[in-house]
């Protein structure tokens, strides 16, 4: 799929989070990502795109009560833009503020394709792994590891902490880990 059917999924996925929103705080994140997702204008053939999108049951056309033409996502195209979602997760904020989060999980053997795949993205994010399911990395990352959860359906099995001191040993390995290459 193009470029710009991602930004159509991705951004009418952002209008459905922005209309779920229930503080500002939400709604500003929301309209951020919006923003992200068109950094790079391609409106190269956007009609045809969203003709495709139409065609591939990934949206749908609604007429509004005031004859406007709108678009939504369809159950299916929703599936689509958080797939696209999770492939191009990163932590964006990279400003240590001398704490460190960690990641703690304890998943059974019978989930064992989650907790590898759980293991691998986190790990994909920049997380270091200290145990086989420990993993540290010095930036807030709350709400992209609550989605990485989510999208696996963790949640019983995983637990996020921040962390404000650690010995003196540890925190050594850590700042040689995150230390810029």
């Amino acid at each position: 799929m193009s470029s710009s059917k991602e930004k159509i999924l991705l951004s009418l996925l952002a209008g459905v989070a922005f209309g779920c929103s229930i503080t500002p705080k939400q709604q500003w994140r929301a309209l951020k990502t919006i923003g992200r997702i068109w950094r790079e204008p391609d409106e190269s053939g956007l009609g045809q795109n969203i003709r495709d999108l139409n065609r591939l049951k990934l949206i749908r056309k609604v007429r509004e009560k005031n004859g406007s033409l709108g678009l939504c996502l369809t159950n299916k195209g929703k599936l689509k833009a958080i797939e696209y979602y999770f492939d191009n997760l990163k932590i964006e904020n990279k400003n240590w503020d001398g704490k460190w989060r960690i990641l703690v999980f304890d998943i059974p053997e019978k989930l064992r394709k989650g907790r590898d795949a759980l293991r691998w993205k986190i790990k994909r994010l920049g997380f270091y792994e200290l145990q086989k399911s420990v993993f540290v990395v010095p930036y807030e990352c709350r709400e992209e590891i609550d989605f990485v959860v989510e999208f696996f359906g963790l949640r019983k099995y995983v637990h996020y902490g921040v962390l404000e001191s650690i010995d003196s040993e540890m925190l050594v390995k850590l700042k040689k880990a995150f230390a810029p290459k």
